[in-house]
């Protein structure tokens, strides 16, 4: 895998977004190449970070430090891991979806274009779950995230200009649903047993 490849485009979809839909809308890709060469390596920096952050670090509670164990860390991870890519499948598959009714072409690939690389500041933002404080910051990437699915919808998806909004009105609402049901599921499963607190 070429990782300089991923840190190029992570960081151009991030800093320069409209320039780097423009390129991402002409690239001749296909879904597992999404997926298989950028998705499944971002992804696991939330994942493994989690693991870090919830087994290893712990949260600090009135004096206390909350760990889970290590086993259900290890389940969240993943779970966190694998749902997230089923939820951006899920995600494209919306898109594409609903692309005919916002006066768009259903197109699977450019859709999934528009759901993965949207996803990229939060994966990088991910890195902070190590620490289990800071992790509310990755809802500040989750914002831009959403900025960028909105642009991408726009560009690479291009519905008339008085439907995009829209679209992904939609889709965000969508968005909302899969991946609090993701997070909701994997939590859930994960700390079915009780955490550890250490002095």
């Amino acid at each position: 895998m070429d990782f300089n490849a991923i840190i190029k485009r992570a960081i151009a979809i991030i800093t320069k977004p409209t320039e780097e839909w423009e390129v991402i809308k002409n690239e001749t890709m296909t879904i597992n190449d999404m997926f298989l060469k950028y998705a499944i390596w971002l992804a696991a920096i939330p994942a493994i970070a989690g693991f870090i952050g919830n087994a290893l670090i712990g949260t600090t509670v009135m004096g206390f430090t909350v760990r889970w164990p290590i086993a259900n860390a290890l389940i969240w991870t993943i779970l966190m891991y694998v749902l997230s890519l089923v939820g951006l499948f899920v995600a494209g598959f919306v898109i594409d979806a609903l692309a005919t009714t916002f006066g768009s072409q259903k197109d699977m690939v450019s859709s999934m274009k528009a759901a993965v690389f949207a996803n990229t500041p939060v994966w990088i933002a991910g890195i902070l779950y190590i620490i289990p404080a800071l992790a509310i910051l990755v809802m500040i990437a989750g914002l831009y995230a959403l900025y960028l699915l909105y642009l991408g919808i726009k560009i690479v998806k291009n519905p008339p200009q008085d439907k995009a909004v829209g679209y992904f009105i939609v889709v965000l609402i969508v968005y909302i649903i899969v991946f609090w049901l993701i997070g909701f599921i994997a939590t859930t499963v994960a700390i079915g047993r009780h955490v550890v607190p250490v002095m």
